[in-house]
C-alpha cells in the first residue's frame, strides 16, 4: 500500500487510537505500597525505580491476552481511521523486537512476540493505517539519555525528566551517544521493519540539536517518503500540529494539519486505579468540536499488563460507534 496524499488521508481521518502499552502496565501506577497521582507510563521516574529493578519487570510481562485483531476491530468499529502505537516510551524498552537493543518485548520476556508486527499485519488486513510512537530524547535506560539541560521542571515529586537516579551526575551525560548508539538505529528499524506507516509520533524535544532532529526527519522520508511526521520531533520540524496532552484548541486549523492527543480517562499508560472515563457523550462532543475546527481526535487507551483494553474503554468506544454510525 502506497500513500499517495499523505495530507488528504490525515485530513479525511478525523479520528484515530493512540495505545500507551509497556512494562509500567504491569504497576499499574503501584509501587512497593504506594500510589501514583501523575500519570502511569511515567511509573519509573515518579518512584525513582532503579534500573536493575525495573528490569526485573520483563520476567514477569507475558501478556498471553493481547490480541492485534481485537484491538483493530474495536478501533474500527468505534469509527477510528488510524492507530498510533508505542514503539519505545520514555523508559527505553522497544515493544518490538529490536535488533539494535536486547531490552525489547521479544529478547527480554517470555512473550517472545512482536507486538507491532501483529498490529501491522492485522492493520492492513482491516484498513486502518499504522502509525508509531518513538521517545526520541527521553531514554530512562541508557546513560546517556536526554532531558538533563533542564534540571528540575516541574513542581511536586515527578520534576525530573533524565534519569538521576541511577546516573545522577547530568554534567557527564551525552545525549549525542545515546542518539547515536540507540535512537538513531531503532528509528531506522521502526521505518524498515514493518511495511508502510502513515507518521512517526515524536515526543519531549528537548536535548536534541537541530542537526539530530534534521537527521531524524530525513531518514523518515528517505526511508518512508509519505510517511507524516508530527512537530514533536522538535526545532521546528514536522509535517502537521500535535497539540499539547489533553489540549483542545479554540482556533481553527484551516489548512494546516492539527491533532490534539486525548486521554479516555485520566492517565495514558494503564493505572489500576483511574476509573474516571470519559462517557459516549463527552467523547462525541469533543471530536465534534476538534473536528469542527479541521482537527484529528486522537484518544488513547491504555491496555493493562495482559493485553487487554480495559472494559470500560472498549464499552465507551463501542457506544461512540454505534452513535457514529446512526
Amino acid at each position: 500500500m502506497v500513500f499517495t496524499d499523505n495530507k488528504k488521508w490525515f485530513r479525511e481521518a478525523k479520528f484515530g487510537m493512540m495505545v500507551h502499552w509497556g512494562l509500567y502496565s504491569l504497576l499499574g501506577g503501584e509501587w512497593k505500597g504506594q500510589r501514583m497521582a501523575e500519570i502511569g507510563e511515567w511509573a519509573q521516574e515518579f518512584f525513582r525505580i532503579p534500573g536493575e529493578e525495573y528490569r526485573k519487570l520483563t520476567a514477569a510481562f507475558n501478556p498471553v491476552y493481547f490480541d492485534a485483531e481485537e484491538w483493530v476491530c474495536l478501533a474500527k468499529r468505534a469509527g477510528m481511521k488510524y492507530i498510533v502505537f508505542t514503539s519505545k516510551h520514555h523508559d527505553g524498552f522497544a515493544m518490538y523486537h529490536s535488533k539494535a537493543c536486547d531490552y525489547n518485548v521479544y529478547d527480554a520476556t517470555p512473550f517472545k512476540r512482536d507486538p507491532v508486527a501483529e498490529l501491522a499485519d492485522a492493520c492492513r488486513r482491516h484498513g486502518l493505517k499504522l502509525g508509531l510512537y518513538y521517545s526520541q530524547d527521553l531514554d530512562w535506560a541508557h546513560p546517556h539519555g536526554g532531558g538533563y539541560t533542564l534540571g528540575k521542571v516541574w513542581c511536586g515529586d515527578r520534576a525530573y525528566l533524565t534519569n538521576n537516579w541511577d546516573y545522577p551526575d547530568d554534567g557527564a551525560k551525552d545525549y549525542s551517544i545515546c542518539f547515536r548508539e540507540k535512537i538513531v538505529p531503532q528509528v531506522k528499524e521502526i521505518l524498515t521493519g514493518y511495511g508502510d506507516l502513515c507518521l512517526i509520533w515524536f515526543d519531549v524535544p528537548v536535548t536534541l540539536s537541530p542537526d539530530q532532529t534534521d537527521e531524524l526527519y530525513r531518514m523518515v522520508k528517505f526511508y518512508q517518503p509519505d510517511c507524516l511526521v508530527n512537530s514533536r520531533i522538535g526545532n521546528g520540524y514536522g509535517d502537521y500540529e500535535s497539540a499539547d496532552d489533553n489540549q483542545i484548541p479554540d482556533n481553527d486549523a484551516g489548512e494546516k494539519l492539527r491533532e490534539s492527543p486525548c486521554t479516555i480517562n485520566d492517565t495514558w499508560g494503564y493505572k489500576s486505579f483511574d476509573n474516571n472515563w470519559k462517557t459516549a457523550d463527552q467523547i462525541l462532543a469533543l471530536k465534534n468540536r476538534l473536528n469542527s475546527k479541521n482537527i484529528n481526535y486522537l484518544l488513547n487507551v491504555g491496555p493493562d499488563a495482559l493485553g487487554r483494553i480495559p472494559g470500560p474503554s472498549a464499552a465507551v468506544l463501542e457506544e461512540v460507534g454505534r452513535r457514529l454510525q446512526v
